[in-house]
């Protein structure tokens, strides 16, 4: 494929925008090249500046889980915007997404919407802190939970050390309320809650991590991590961003059957517009502003456009439940195809899946945390993403992200996906 039109407006954006992207894991550093500009999409498809077509798998790194430009969610987006995009005072359609929204999840009674996942991850860390009295929070190696101080910090030196800033710009006196433990590890967890007792205010945790690749909990882990935090008085926050409206209509949550005590979303709730939000039984949610002292605040914050995407795409899923499992159907069949192909060509490989989550990792070991996920041979899989990309194939440009199929995609393109991994050389 020839990408001249893409490459030159990355040199053009470049002069404008710090490292030409808006968002970092565009850049296309991690396999090299320069970054696909896209011009439209729709269904299973989007087609970049040169005139390309790619089959998508990563769907706006999750919200568009119906397919690119899903009609009543942009009928709904259009008919909204002529009546106005923003007014900074309550409309009724807010109160409308957080009844659907409450209805749909296990555990929640209030929901309060953002602006992004990151906001959303930031301000329930706040209300935990603000709700206990206490200020440490436990996270895990390779869980993202957005660019808030709190959460850009880098694993110490031992089980029981908090970790140091891995971004200039945070603060040590940030980094020491941050402790990290090990994904799928337990131990690492109880070792950080006896060195600091009493004072751990929450455990925030990707239930199903998306971005060490497709992580998924081992037998009993989550289980152990709700009686830890049961047992302590520390509030279990999961970052459903990815998971929420995904998995299932009630999340991780209901799909590994685990209460959390804060839910935070984004993706999927806000139907391609960004929004994020935060949920809680009532308890929990009333010590946020203005009923209580935790303060949270955002001008465009429940805007009618973001609301009424959101509003249509929970709708549709809603009324069809069966699309959950048509998804982890279709991620089934592209996980066969991927490991008849890899298993014949002889390399190395890992391929962890749940629902419609996917990973691919270049690895004999099997990838259950960070520390695992980072042994994945960086060469093959540079080789492998070019390649795919050659056949129009658009996969995460980036060996720790996990692959977000859309319902769009037809079993024509997962085996036009498996076929295009089979003509690989590695």
């Amino acid at each position: 494929m020839q990408y001249q039109r893409s490459s030159a407006l990355f040199a053009e954006a470049k002069k404008y925008i710090p490292g030409g992207v808006n968002s970092p894991v565009r850049a296309f550093k991690a396999v090299g090249g320069d970054p696909i500009f896209v011009k439209e999409a729709k269904g299973a498809y989007f087609y970049d500046e040169d005139g390309n077509r790619f089959i998508d798998y990563i769907a706006s790194w999750g919200p568009l889980i119906l397919g690119h430009a899903h009609a009543p969610v942009i009928n709904a987006v259009v008919e909204k915007a002529k009546k106005g995009t923003s007014f900074g005072m309550p409309t009724e359609i807010e109160t409308e997404l957080a009844k659907l929204a409450v209805s749909m999840v296990p555990n929640i009674d209030k929901i309060r919407f953002v602006n992004s996942g990151t906001e959303a991850c930031m301000s329930a860390v706040r209300l935990a802190r603000g709700y206990t009295g206490k200020d440490k929070i436990i996270k895990f190696s390779g869980c993202y939970h957005g660019h808030s101080d709190s959460f850009l910090i880098q694993a110490g030196s031992g089980a029981v050390t908090f970790g140091s800033p891995n971004s200039p710009g945070v603060t040590q006196g940030t980094a020491k309320d941050t402790l990290l433990a090990k994904y799928n590890d337990l131990d690492s967890v109880r070792a950080l809650v006896t060195a600091n007792k009493d004072k751990i205010a929450a455990i925030i945790i990707e239930p199903i991590a998306g971005n060490m690749g497709c992580i998924i909990p081992q037998q009993g882990f989550m289980n152990g991590l709700r009686e830890i935090c049961d047992q302590e008085g520390i509030l279990l926050l999961f970052d459903e961003v990815m998971t929420g409206f995904r998995l299932g209509k009630g999340g991780a949550q209901e799909s590994l059957g685990i209460n959390a005590d804060i839910v935070m979303f984004g993706k999927v709730i806000g139907g391609g517009l960004p929004v994020g939000a935060f949920a809680a039984r009532e308890e929990i949610m009333s010590h946020l502003a203005p009923e209580g002292p935790v303060y949270q605040a955002g001008t465009l914050s429940g805007n009618p456009l973001a609301m009424s995407a959101g509003l249509a795409m929970l709708t549709e899923l809603e009324k069809h439940p069966e699309v959950f499992e048509s998804l982890a159907d279709k991620t089934e069949h592209l996980h066969e195809g991927f490991d008849n192909v890899l298993k014949s060509k002889g390399v190395p490989y890992q391929i962890n899946r749940y629902g419609s989550m996917i990973s691919v990792h270049f690895t004999d070991t099997p990838v259950v945390d960070f520390e695992s996920s980072a042994k994945g041979n960086n060469e093959y899989f540079r080789k492998y993403f070019h390649g795919m990309l050659d056949k129009g194939i658009y996969l995460p440009p980036s060996a720790f992200e996990s692959y977000f199929l859309n319902d769009a995609l037809s079993y024509g393109d997962l085996d036009e996906t498996i076929a295009a991994l089979d003509s690989l050389t590695f």
